[in-house]
């Protein structure tokens, strides 16, 4: 019975490790050594836990239009720092810079700073110790 009870905990400390892992593999998503910006219309606003999204619009220097998957951090820390869903609209123009999807046909971004130029406001992420 503790045997059966030893193995049932191995297993589920090594079910969390894992998932752990696959939570915070950003690097493994998105060239943190890089800082792209790009700039558009919020198209769709994602407040979520564990992460938000925000898609943008971005009008290419081809003229082209692309559609960015800007990943954020998630609704609580977000409401802790003031950002609600009522602080942005569908159509807002944006600046976002952040670190760039290590695959550049997927338009990823992990967002590190935000500004709306209309308003002034302005979000940057916070350094978090690890």
């Amino acid at each position: 019975m503790k045997r059966m009870l030893a193995a049932l905990v191995a297993a589920g400390c090594c079910a969390t490790a894992a998932q752990s892992y696959a939570h915070h593999s950003f690097p493994d998503v998105y060239s943190e050594d890089r800082t792209v910006t790009i700039q558009g219309e919020l198209a769709q606003i994602v407040l979520r836990n564990p992460h938000s999204f925000v898609h943008v619009v971005v009008k290419e220097k081809d003229g082209s239009l692309v559609r960015y998957a800007v990943e954020w951090v998630g609704v609580t820390e977000l409401g802790g720092q003031g950002v609600t869903p009522q602080t942005f609209k569908l159509g807002d123009y944006v600046i976002i810079s952040g670190w760039p999807g290590r695959n550049p046909t997927e338009h990823r971004v992990r967002m590190t700073s935000l500004q709306r130029p209309s308003d002034g406001f302005g979000w940057k992420l916070r350094a978090r110790g690890m």
